[in-house]
């Protein structure tokens, strides 16, 4: 007898014995069980299921919705009116303009009190000014006398320096300024371009 035989003998073999235990265990099973509910109760039982899940999830979606709506109406309104708090930030400044305008010139008082009031009131605005824009987290640039960097300054001309070392700021024309770690204007500058040739 070959191994495939003797394997399908085997096979066959095990397949009538689960078949009598199958049946001698439902002849030892007393008859305990209670009766199946009815095919209809369960059907109704499972259509509430279902509507009570389809309301639930509608009840979801629809508060999605509304949240998402919310959500872009907020964005949409914080950027209308993000500048706000830099507005009520400078308009301390414009005011101190005004008043220094109104200063500036005093019936009875000569040239030289009514300019030193204007500019009082001008050295004020600037200081007012640059605190408001600290609070923001811009800074300027210190470029009189470092190294030109191209990176953050803006060389207009190149003049000849004995004071400066070449290829360093003498003065600015227009201070730079940084926004947190951000480039937000360059310095316009000019440059030494060393001392002046004999």
């Amino acid at each position: 007898m070959s191994d495939k035989e003797k394997d399908d003998l085997l096979f066959d073999n095990s397949e009538e014995e689960i078949e009598e235990q199958a049946v001698e265990g439902e002849a030892e099973q007393p008859d305990t069980a209670e009766p199946a509910p009815a095919a209809d109760e369960l059907l109704e039982q499972a259509e509430a299921e279902i509507a009570r899940l389809k309301d639930t999830l509608l009840r979801t979606v629809a508060e999605q919705e509304n949240f998402k709506k919310r959500m872009e109406k907020e964005r949409l309104a914080s950027l209308k009116y993000a500048g706000e708090e830099i507005f009520r930030k400078i308009l301390p400044s414009v005011d101190n303009l005004e008043r220094a305008l109104q200063q500036g010139v005093v019936d009875g008082a000569d040239a030289a009190q009514n300019l030193k009031a204007l500019a009082e009131g001008v050295e004020m605005t600037l200081k007012s000014l640059v605190t408001a824009l600290g609070k923001f987290e811009v800074k300027a640039i210190d470029s009189v006398g470092q190294p030109f960097d191209p990176q953050q300054q803006e060389a207009l001309v190149m003049e000849a320096s004995d004071t400066v070392p070449a290829n360093h700021v003498i003065s600015e024309y227009e201070k730079g300024y940084f926004y947190k770690d951000r480039l937000l204007r360059p310095a316009k500058v000019i440059v030494s371009s060393g001392a002046k040739s004999a």
